[in-house]
């Protein structure tokens, strides 16, 4: 079946606290979207990428997927005001019938067994979304104070999150709302089941300063072979 991944990197170095865009920061020599592109290259030989980037760093996105080894199976699209418009973009460049990712550009660890797994997850149950237990004690705030939260009933949900393309298209036809967080919260609306899958403690999204110095850490080892 064929394969598309919407790579979404249209975040900025806010919390961060660079000038640069957090997917295009240098990590080990390459930009943090360079592992991105790869790891997803990498999974399947036919996959097709698209990527998803603000409309004034097009520039830069042109040059980090020529640096790739196989340029010619990713293609860009402008972003939108939100994340959910910034997928509906990249969403309508697909018109076969497919298994499609939608992926954040800053989790630049993921793996290719990763994308493999969510891919036959979505293949017999219609979507696969990747996550991973709480380790923390939870509480939620109510008004009658904190409450505490079984934490073994809790997942902390990541991407690349999977879907049959008609499952995921028809979703994004609906209306923006605030409830959408992430891709499988817009599919939840039209009353499809959720399928989790087991994701990667090491899948994490680049967000501040340490989380590069574990990145970092992550890519030796693996280099290492450890």
């Amino acid at each position: 079946m064929e394969k598309y991944a919407v790579v979404v990197a249209g975040g900025s170095g806010l919390r961060m606290g660079t000038a640069v865009p957090k997917q295009f920061l240098m990590l080990r020599d390459k930009p943090v979207l360079w592992y991105t592109l790869t790891a997803f290259l990498d999974a399947f030989s036919d996959m097709q990428i698209i990527l998803v980037l603000p409309e004034h760093h097009m520039e830069t996105g042109k040059t980090i997927l020529r640096s790739t080894y196989d340029p010619n199976r990713i293609w860009m699209t402008s972003g939108g005001e939100t994340r959910f418009h910034s997928v509906r973009n990249g969403l309508q460049h697909i018109q076969r019938h497919s298994i499609v990712f939608v992926h954040d550009g800053v989790r630049c660890l993921l793996t290719p067994d990763l994308i493999r797994r969510c891919y036959s997850g979505a293949v017999d149950k219609g979507n696969a979304i990747p996550a991973t237990r709480a380790v923390d004690s939870i509480r939620m705030e109510t008004v009658n104070g904190a409450v505490s939260i079984d934490r073994d009933r809790i997942r902390v949900i990541q991407t690349p999150q999977t879907f049959y393309s008609d499952i995921i298209k028809s979703a994004f036809e609906q209306d923006f709302h605030e409830s959408f967080t992430d891709e499988a919260s817009v599919v939840e609306k039209l009353g499809v089941k959720i399928n989790l899958i087991e994701g990667e403690i090491t899948n994490i999204k680049i967000t501040r300063p340490l989380d590069l110095l574990i990145a970092e850490k992550v890519l030796e080892e693996r280099e290492m072979g450890l």
